[in-house]
């Protein structure tokens, strides 16, 4: 086990440095000059001592080795209009999108593996038929409009939950809560479609097994059959699905985040951006590679409980 989760990690660490590289490639080749936002309408500057400031003025090369290596010790560097380093500006936000990606994926998680269920145990009825008919819209709604149709019920007319802002958790678990339903549902119903289809396909393989019959031949009950036997065999393909629809909510939250007013990672990607505010959006895109790294590592060190045969591999 140490083994595989040591290979794991050395695995992780080229990766990062390397996305590193195509995230400051990625970000330093998009069209604009944030010395001429900084400069504005002010004639009376000169955007040349802005550029010299800003480190602009130096080589691709030259700005890539500087910022690699200060990354590498923890600097990130400072952001060209907030007046704060990248790396507070950042933790002030990454908690925000930890928070609603880890909400959206347990709505995900606890609609989507009881319908897939459901689905799975019925075949072909009516019951079946209505889950996947959803599922399928659900899978086809895009989360801005569904987030818009969710605001407009629960937020507008019923005023249940707040249409927007954010309290953090640590401060009002309460508050927290009722401003996060929204946009966790938002976020996590179109991923829960998914996770109920997955769920009904790879259920619907397990059931017809041979010792899924014989356990039955044997007396025993439906219920225990699922829970027992197959529903650990049939999470398999859940599980490597849940560790994917982690990742996707961690790097596509910007979307829900600008519909709610969520100040979060991704707000402040789509901020920035418009700002040529490169080191925050640099920053912010290597908070999230890193982010998605680590749930990946964790997906595989989960896997090895699960299946028993990937642990026995590890051994070898």
């Amino acid at each position: 086990m140490f083994r595989y989760i040591l290979k794991r990690i050395l695995i992780m660490i080229p990766t990062f440095l390397m996305v590193a590289i195509v995230i400051f490639c990625i970000v330093n080749i998009i069209p604009g000059d944030p010395a001429a936002i900084a400069k504005g309408n002010d004639s009376v500057g000169d955007i040349n001592l802005i550029r010299e400031r800003m480190g602009l003025n130096r080589s691709f090369l030259e700005r890539l080795g500087d910022w690699f290596i200060h990354m590498l010790q923890g600097d990130l560097g400072d952001s060209y209009f907030l007046g704060r380093s990248v790396l507070d500006t950042i933790k002030a936000r990454i908690p925000v999108t930890l928070s609603l990606a880890t909400s959206s994926l347990i709505v995900a998680v606890i609609v989507g593996i009881p319908l897939g269920i459901l689905a799975a145990l019925k075949p072909n009825s009516i019951l079946d038929t209505s889950i996947m008919g959803i599922s399928l819209i659900g899978v086809s709604t895009p989360e801005f409009f569904l987030g818009l149709i969710l605001m407009f019920v629960f937020a507008l007319n019923f005023k249940w939950f707040p249409s927007s802002g954010y309290t953090p958790i640590t401060e009002d678990f309460v508050k927290w809560a009722r401003h996060m339903v929204l946009p966790a549902m938002a976020f996590g119903l179109g991923q829960s479609a998914y996770i109920a289809r997955l769920m009904r396909s790879s259920m619907l393989e397990i059931m017809n097994q041979d010792y899924i019959v014989t356990a039955r031949a044997k007396g025993q009950s439906e219920i225990m059959i699922v829970l027992k036997h197959a529903l650990k065999n049939a999470f398999l393909p859940i599980l490597t699905a849940i560790g994917m629809i982690y990742a996707l909510l961690l790097g596509g939250a910007f979307i829900t985040e600008s519909l709610f007013r969520i100040p979060g990672a991704g707000a402040l990607i789509i901020s920035s951006i418009r700002k040529f505010d490169f080191p925050v959006v640099q920053g912010a895109l290597l908070f999230v590679a890193a982010a998605i790294l680590i749930v990946n590592l964790v997906i595989d060190i989960l896997y090895t409980f699960v299946d028993p045969r990937v642990r026995f591999e590890t051994k070898k």
